[in-house]
């Protein structure tokens, strides 16, 4: 399968130089700030590079950084890592047809993932179809990934060990949008394949969603026939911002199999709200999302498996330097600020009525260098504080991040 990817991967670039030797002419399609964006327009308002009037177009992102991290005194020393690699494939079939894709590369080549596959057919500016592997739109992160998009060098905890970041199933479902003068608004509804097993039952001995992204059959069958529900409205007003909310939910273990019953239907749900912002005059920009997740757990598994979850972030960016700088006409320096938290397991134990703890407290300054809103220097110092399930004095963790990311 990796070498499948690789080859098809050879064959665009290869077809992408030769179109370059001919005689038309490549062109580079920017980030549209023509109208007012949501999270849910980031999937196609990328960069591409397109060649005369071939329908194709490509494009990607890259991300790559050092750590020097300590916890308790401890240290692994300094580590150089090549976090991920993305490319995008999108073609204009029609002028109402789209198709696009996302292949992520992490760890080198340790992960190929398909993120984004899917076609998108427009009837009516409030009624277009989307089939294929569909990014399940809970939260804005999920579908505002692009590492060049964030001044920060890890994604934020709430998305990646709460919520299942870049989190993207088979299906197929409906979207909408509608703009106005002073505002746009826009819906998303989608069935999917879902949840499994997974999430109560890995390595991590906890309930954590992430862990279902280790079962590639999502992209082949249901783990349990019964599809996962995504829904997402978003409200952008002129010189007020974007507020998001999203919901997904689905049963999530095998319930029944051959016509024998083996468990009731198991219900996982999660909720959850997003809003973003820029300060007029201070031009001072504020993300933020926060999520619940409510999971029905066995009786049977011990308390350390949380039937209730919570997290989220809060970035401040703050532009300091504008103006042309290094030869580059639209640099930008800029100071930036992340407070995240999550709790695994929110409740009390049933024997002593004593807080179960099981969280994690971090707070990220940074620094940033944009060359153009396409490429980001970062230079990040992360502080964490992370306590285990009874509530032990809290692991510490501090380090130096430098980071480059870039659409390319």
């Amino acid at each position: 399968m990796k070498n499948y990817f690789i080859l098809l991967i050879i064959y665009f670039a290869s077809s992408f130089i030769h179109a370059q030797n001919d005689t038309g002419k490549v062109t580079r399609s920017l980030i549209d700030t023509t109208k007012m964006q949501l999270n849910m327009d980031a999937v196609y308002n990328r960069p591409f590079l397109q060649y005369g009037k071939i329908p194709v177009a490509l494009g990607g992102y890259v991300e790559a950084n050092s750590n020097y991290m300590v916890t308790d005194g401890i240290t692994d020393g300094l580590s150089f890592q090549m976090q991920r690699m993305s490319l995008f494939v999108s073609s204009s079939v029609h002028r109402k047809i789209k198709f696009l894709t996302e292949i992520e590369f992490e760890g080198g080549t340790k992960e190929i993932n398909i993120e984004f596959a899917a076609l998108d057919i427009q009837f009516h500016h409030l009624l277009n179809l989307r089939s294929g592997i569909i990014m399940n739109p809970i939260g804005s992160f999920n579908q505002n990934h692009d590492g060049p998009r964030w001044e920060f060098v890890d994604r934020p905890i709430s998305a990646t060990q709460l919520l299942p970041a870049t989190f993207s199933n088979v299906g197929f479902g409906i979207f909408g949008k509608t703009y106005k003068p002073n505002y746009v608004w826009a819906y998303e509804l989608y069935l999917t394949n879902g949840f499994n097993d997974n999430i109560i039952s890995n390595t991590e001995n906890k309930t954590f969603l992430p862990a279902t992204k280790l079962n590639p059959n999502r992209f082949e069958q249901s783990y349990n026939g019964i599809p996962l529900l995504s829904a997402k409205t978003s409200l952008r007003i002129k010189n007020a911002g974007e507020l998001g909310l999203s919901y997904m939910g689905g049963i999530y273990n095998k319930f029944e199999t051959d016509a024998l019953i083996l468990d009731k239907k198991r219900r996982v749900d999660v909720m959850a709200i997003d809003f973003n912002t820029t300060i007029p005059y201070s031009n001072t920009s504020i993300t933020t999302e926060f999520a619940w997740v409510f999971i029905d757990v066995p009786e049977t598994y011990t308390q350390q498996f949380g039937k209730k979850q919570h997290g989220g972030f809060i970035d401040i960016i703050q532009p300091i330097i504008k103006k042309k700088m290094f030869g580059f006409e639209k640099a930008s320096f800029n100071a930036a600020f992340r407070v995240e938290y999550v709790d695994w397991n929110v409740g009390v134990f049933k024997e002593t009525n004593a807080n179960i703890s099981d969280d994690i407290f971090a707070i990220v300054p940074a620094l940033s260098f944009r060359t153009s809103a396409q490429t980001v220097l970062r230079l990040n110092y992360r502080y964490h504080w992370q306590k285990d399930l009874i509530g032990n004095p809290a692991v510490r963790t501090g380090g130096i991040q430098f980071g480059i990311s870039s659409y390319f």
